[in-house]
C-alpha cells in the first residue's frame, strides 16, 4: 500500500469509492467496493444534486522547496513554526522546518527498530506515533529532549487536536478522542459520508473547528464534524503537483497544517519537492 512503499499495511474495513472521487458518490452509495477500485454499476441509484456532499477546489497562493528525502507523515504549525515527521524505519524523524528553504532547523531521528508516524504539539509536549509497534514517544517541543511513552493498541497513522484531546487515527473510518495525560480514548466517532464508513483516514489537522484528514492513496481530503463524524465536504487537491515535479521518487499527497494565526493552509505529500500555501474554493 503507500503506493507500493507501505504494502504491509492491512485495513480493518474496505469501503466505498467515495475516498477518491467525492463527485463519484452517485455510483457508489449502492454498495461498497472492495479493491479500491470505483463501482461502476450504471444502475446504482443516484444521489439528488442537493444531497451530495459538497466538494471544493484550491488556489495554489505561494510554494515552498519541501525536503525530497522526506517521507512526510506528520505536519503541523505551532507558535508560527512548522514541524514535520517522517516514515521508513531507519529514517523517520521529528524536525522544526525553515520553511523558506525546506531545510531542518533542528532534528531527532526515531531508532531505526520503529516507523514513525504522525505528530501533535499538546501543552508542551510533542507526541509521536509508530506504525505497528503500539507504542508512541513524547518529547519536550521545544528541545526535542525525550519526556516519556504511551502505548495504544492497533495501528497509529496521524494526531491532531481540539486543545482538549488526542485526536488519532489508526487506517480506519474511526477516529479516537484520547486523554493527553493518560491516552486513554474517551470516545471514539466513525466518519462517515451519507452513511458510508470513510476509511484510510490518515493525516489529520484541527482546521477552524474541524477535523481534516487526508485519505490515503488518494488526492482528497475529508472535512469533517468531529461531533458526529459526518463528512461535511471534499477538498480535491488532483494536479497540485505538477509533474514535471514528480520523479520515480514522488510518493502520494500527506501532510497538511494548518497556520491559526496567520489563516495559512499547506499541504504537501512523501518524497514531494514542493510544499504549497493554498486557498480553498468551493466548486461552482
Amino acid at each position: 500500500m503507500r503506493s507500493n512503499r507501505r504494502s504491509i499495511r492491512r485495513f480493518p474495513r474496505q469501503v466505498a469509492q467515495t475516498l477518491l472521487m467525492p463527485t463519484l458518490l452517485a455510483s457508489t452509495m449502492a454498495a461498497a467496493c472492495s479493491g479500491g477500485k470505483p463501482d461502476t454499476n450504471a444502475n446504482a441509484m443516484p444521489v439528488p444534486a442537493a444531497n451530495r456532499t459538497p466538494t471544493y477546489t484550491y488556489e495554489v497562493v505561494r510554494t515552498y522547496p519541501h525536503d525530497v528525502a522526506s517521507f512526510t507523515e506528520g505536519l503541523l504549525f505551532h507558535e508560527g513554526r512548522l514541524f514535520e515527521s517522517t516514515g521508513e524505519k531507519g529514517t523517520s524523524y521529528i524536525r522544526e522546518v525553515d520553511i523558506e528553504t525546506g531545510r531542518a532547523k533542528r532534528q531527532r531521528n526515531l531508532d531505526s527498530a520503529y516507523f514513525g508516524e504522525g505528530i501533535i504539539i499538546f501543552g508542551d509536549q510533542l507526541y509521536q506515533l509508530t506504525y505497528q509497534s503500539e507504542i508512541g514517544f513524547i518529547y519536550d517541543w521545544k528541545t526535542f529532549e525525550p519526556k516519556g511513552q504511551f502505548k495504544y493498541q492497533g495501528e497509529g497513522w496521524a494526531f491532531t487536536t481540539d486543545t482538549v484531546s488526542l485526536i488519532m487515527s489508526n487506517g480506519s473510518s474511526v477516529l479516537a478522542f484520547r486523554d493527553p495525560a493518560t491516552f486513554e480514548a474517551k470516545r471514539t466517532i466513525e466518519v462517515t459520508d451519507h452513511g458510508v464508513p470513510v476509511s484510510k483516514l490518515n493525516e489529520l489537522e484541527w482546521v477552524k473547528g474541524e477535523i481534516w484528514a487526508n485519505v490515503w492513496e488518494s488526492d482528497q481530503i475529508a472535512r469533517i464534524n468531529p461531533a458526529t463524524g459526518a463528512v461535511t465536504g471534499w477538498i480535491d487537491l488532483a494536479g497540485i503537483l505538477p509533474e514535471a515535479d514528480r520523479p520515480r521518487r514522488v510518493d502520494v499527497l500527506n501532510g497538511i497544517a494548518y497556520d491559526a494565526k496567520t489563516d495559512r493552509l499547506f499541504v504537501t505529500g512523501k518524497y514531494w519537492p514542493k510544499l504549497f500555501e493554498i486557498k480553498i474554493k468551493q466548486r461552482s
